[in-house]
């Protein structure tokens, strides 16, 4: 009653129900729910044959696709939590069922939040799920670095954390918006023999970059593992 008074929607208490009303379901819970979840919708959902849009990491369509009884128009999306404040970024992936009206639908739903971008193969998800998936969490971890260091250095944490908050966000919207690509960007603020290149020596010391594709890797293997793990399950 609340959500439906506070936001205009319409509530339901049985999943059949709802399915039964729609043509485009868009499941937004755990992946270790989903089997459970979907395979009691199946018969329903052969009936309707909707638009099937799934937001749960590491469950590949072809295993959501078995679970609901096959022959079905998927997407596949991977958000990220950015969405929140409608700075998302989403990654999508259709099988070769969906068709341009359903693409249209499912890219109409996921741009309300944020970007989107359309994946060659669904093997790309697991890139996406490394990178703007599990990114935001890799960036919060450089803020508290950047505002403990400057907290040491002996800055008020208040001060310390409002300025690498902005800085991490002014950084990014000037990336977004200008011509120039990242690496020309941080070019240009890095005057010879200045404050800026002597910081970003010791980051190229400390081997920024393998970090970075060392954590990405490990993040993209993590999600083969998770869809391997939730399609085995019966």
């Amino acid at each position: 009653e609340q959500l439906s008074t506070k936001y205009g929607i319409i509530c339901l208490e049985n999943n059949s129900t709802l399915v039964e009303q729609s043509d485009c379901l868009l499941f937004a819970i755990k992946p270790q729910l989903l089997q459970r979840v979907t395979e009691l919708l199946k018969p329903t959902v052969q009936t309707i044959q909707p638009l099937i849009i799934s937001i749960a990491a590491g469950v590949r369509s072809s295993d959501l696709d078995r679970w609901l009884g096959g022959g079905l128009a998927i997407v596949r999306v991977m958000p990220n939590t950015p969405c929140l404040v409608r700075a998302g970024a989403s990654g999508l992936y259709a099988n070769h069922r969906v068709t341009d009206l359903q693409r249209d639908q499912a890219e109409s739903i996921l741009r309300a939040v944020g970007i989107t971008v359309w994946l060659k193969n669904e093997a790309q998800m697991d890139i996406v799920t490394a990178l703007s998936g599990s990114g935001p969490a890799y960036i919060f971890r450089v803020i508290e670095a950047m505002e403990e260091a400057a907290t040491r250095a002996g800055l008020e944490r208040e001060t310390s954390r409002l300025l690498a908050i902005e800085t991490v966000l002014g950084a990014a919207k000037l990336a977004m918006e200008s011509e120039d690509t990242p690496t020309e960007l941080r070019i240009k603020v890095t005057s010879p023999g200045g404050t800026t290149e002597k910081g970003l020596q010791q980051l190229e010391l400390g081997g920024i970059e393998q970090l970075f594709e060392s954590a990405i890797n490990a993040a993209i293997n993590r999600s083969r593992e998770m869809g391997d793990e939730l399609g085995a399950e019966t």
